[in-house]
């Protein structure tokens, strides 16, 4: 996947006025799930992620206590000050980004992350659902499409 598409992706998916909106809210979640993460996952998922974004993975922002687990208020809290927006839209904002991670990346390594994220961060690192419960093309599909078995469906609320 290339940036271009990975930004757009997300773009829509958040609802986003701008590119330069999405490129902050990707760089605001992936710098803040990077920073949860252990270096060499993180940078086992950069390098299949556009180089840019990647990078955002990979780089931790000065203080910040790389691989600290801390809980969804304060990952949410976090992705919401970095991008500069509320805390609802920086969840929508954190689903979006992650669904582009899940759409860019091979091998299981989203299902690695969950498995090292606490479980109240879990549902940031599972893609989020499509309008209306559809998949569209170009989203990640659910149920047996994605995991091969039935899954529950998710509510959000």
């Amino acid at each position: 996947m290339e940036q271009e598409e990975f930004i757009g992706r997300v773009r829509r998916q958040a609802g986003l006025s701008s590119t330069g909106d999405a490129e902050r809210a990707c760089r605001a979640t992936l710098e803040t799930l990077g920073e949860v993460m252990p270096e060499r996952l993180a940078d086992n998922v950069a390098v299949q992620l556009p180089r840019e974004a990647g990078e955002h993975l990979r780089r931790p922002v000065a203080d910040a206590g790389v691989g600290e687990l801390f809980g969804r208020a304060d990952f949410i809290t976090t992705v919401a000050d970095r991008a500069g927006v509320s805390e609802s839209q920086a969840t929508v904002i954190a689903h979006a980004v992650v669904d582009a991670l899940f759409a860019a990346t091979e091998g299981g390594l989203m299902a690695e992350v969950t498995d090292y994220l606490p479980p109240d961060l879990r549902e940031y690192v599972t893609p989020a659902p499509s309008p209306r419960g559809q998949d569209e093309p170009g989203q990640v599909a659910y149920g047996q499409a994605a995991y091969g078995q039935a899954t529950p469906e998710r509510g959000h609320g």
